[in-house]
C-alpha cells in the first residue's frame, strides 16, 4: 500500500542482545541506521578493563554483525560515527579501522565523550545504504 511505512529491525544473531529498548540494525526508506555498538563480547559479557585495541576491534566486530544482520555490508557503509574517552587514542582506531575498512572510504566523525556505558572507552554508530 503507498505510503505504508516499511522499517524493519534486526539484531544479530551471534551477538549480544540489545541492552535497551532499541534494535541494534533498523532499516528504512534505502538506509540502515546502525545503534551504537559497544565492545560488548557475543555472549553478553562486558570488559572494560581490555585494552583499547581489542575494545575498537569488538565494537568493530559488533558493527560489522549487526550491518550483515540487516542485509548489508561494511561497503555500504556512507557515515560512521565514533566515541572514544580518550582522543589519544583516536590514532590506535584509525589504524585498526583503516585495517577494517580496506578502500572503503565513509564520511566519518570521531567525537570525544566524557564516559560510556559499563565504562568502555570506544562506541560505533553507523548509516548504511540497504543492500
Amino acid at each position: 500500500m503507498a505510503g505504508e511505512l516499511q522499517i524493519r529491525c534486526a539484531n544479530p544473531a551471534d551477538a549480544a542482545p540489545p541492552g535497551g529498548h532499541y534494535s541494534h540494525a533498523v532499516t528504512a526508506g534505502g538506509f540502515v541506521f546502525i545503534s551504537g555498538q559497544l565492545p560488548v563480547r557475543p555472549c553478553g559479557t562486558h570488559a572494560p578493563e581490555a585494552d583499547f585495541a581489542t575494545q575498537a576491534n569488538q565494537a568493530l566486530a559488533n558493527l560489522f554483525a549487526a550491518l550483515a544482520a540487516a542485509g548489508t555490508s561494511r561497503q555500504a557503509i556512507v557515515k560512521v560515527t565514533v566515541y572514544v574517552t580518550d582522543i589519544a587514542d583516536w590514532p590506535v582506531f584509525n589504524a585498526l579501522y583503516a585495517q577494517a575498512m580496506g578502500e572503503h572510504r565513509p564520511a566519518r566523525t570521531v567525537v570525544p565523550v566524557p564516559v560510556l556505558h559499563h565504562g568502555y572507552r570506544i562506541e560505533i554508530d553507523a548509516i548504511a545504504l540497504r543492500c
